[in-house]
């Protein structure tokens, strides 16, 4: 296994990478694919975040508008309206890292105002202003993603010759356009995307490839909460009935040595953690 090394500042917080990290995902919109609407208000989405706080996530990572497939784009402003204030309670209220999920540049300012220690973009900070934003702000972790297309389209038919190699070669691009404009290296964690402009093979392909992009490119995020991915595998269900599929995942890129699982289950992803680090550091 091989695992990343060093620390991640998050804001004021500091995370080592000598396990997996968890990052709880917190969805305030009312069309998320998996928990659409369970969490808008913010006092619900406050009590949420605690129980994952409770249940192991060392992250909570608050999104505005759904990037599931087909979904409806969200003005700034309505975005604003329903994560900013999450924000300011999380980071009042929990003494762990929060992470803002977006890729509009002005949200992001503000959530950084808020209190978020972190910036997750399905972009990899391609919008206009983006980089040099994070390039101010030298105290915030920044994750790049790999999606090809746009989260309306992006699964209409999505084509690679060579899957890991053109998912590598475009977060080598996007963390060297980042440390080019002043943003260290230290703070980026880059994420493969699956199920982001994927097919089924294209993601069991960079799944499979986890030890080898992290011993290319560093610190992986690796998200299969919950993803379609799993109905493909196994039969059509809903997202609910997808936990155990998507806990089994996480421990497989855990154990080729990602340094962030996004998920949905925090307490399942923690328990296997535990159970996987007794197995993996028994002495015979």
């Amino acid at each position: 296994m091989i695992r990343p090394s060093g620390r991640l500042q998050c804001g004021a917080h500091h995370l080592s990478f000598e396990r997996p990290l968890i990052m709880g995902v917190l969805n305030v919109t009312p069309d998320s694919f998996s928990d659409a609407g369970a969490w808008l208000e913010p006092a619900a989405a406050l009590e949420h975040a605690r129980r994952m706080r409770d249940e192991g996530a060392d992250i909570i990572d608050v999104g505005g508008e759904s990037t599931r497939p087909g979904a409806r784009a969200v003005s700034l402003d309505e975005e604003r309206r329903r994560v900013v204030p999450v924000i300011e309670a999380l980071a009042l209220h929990l003494d762990i890292p929060v992470s803002i999920d977006t890729s509009k540049p002005e949200l992001m300012a503000e959530a950084i105002a808020a209190g978020a220690g972190m910036v997750n973009d399905v972009n990899a900070l391609r919008a206009d202003g983006a980089v040099a934003l994070l390039a101010a702000h030298p105290e915030i972790a920044v994750v790049l993603m790999h999606m090809q297309g746009a989260p309306r389209t992006m699964q209409h038919n999505p084509h690679y010759h060579n899957v890991v190699e053109e998912v590598a070669d475009f977060l080598e691009q996007r963390r060297q356009a980042c440390e080019h404009a002043g943003i260290d290296s230290q703070r980026i964690v880059l994420d493969p995307g699956i199920g982001f402009g994927k097919a089924l093979e294209h993601n069991l392909a960079l799944l499979n490839a986890t030890g080898a992009l992290t011993q290319r490119l560093g610190p992986l995020l690796v998200g299969v909460s919950r993803k379609s991915m799993f109905s493909q595998l196994l039969g059509e269900r809903p997202p609910l009935q997808r936990v155990a599929a998507s806990v089994q995942t996480a421990m497989l890129a855990a154990q080729a040595g990602a340094a962030i699982l996004r998920v949905h289950d925090v307490q399942q992803t923690r328990e296997a953690l535990t159970v996987l680090r007794a197995v993996t550091h028994l002495e015979c």
